[in-house]
């Protein structure tokens, strides 16, 4: 996922999709602790998606202020 598409998202589908990716990363660390994990770049890519919607987050509040 994009900066630009993140951003694109209202506070409130932000928070639903932050919380979509964080099962989806609990899955993927499940996954590779049973080793049944076929791609481990997922691994990656979850946690900077997850990342870059946090930081559109803190970015939203400190215009607020």
């Amino acid at each position: 996922m994009k900066i630009g598409e993140i951003k694109a998202f209202s506070n409130e589908e932000l928070a639903a999709e932050l919380e979509r990716l964080e099962r989806h990363l609990f899955d993927i660390r499940s996954q590779a602790v049973t080793e049944k994990l076929e791609d481990p770049s997922l691994l990656g890519k979850a946690k900077r998606d997850i990342a870059r919607i946090k930081t559109v987050v803190v970015e939203r509040t400190q215009q607020e202020l």
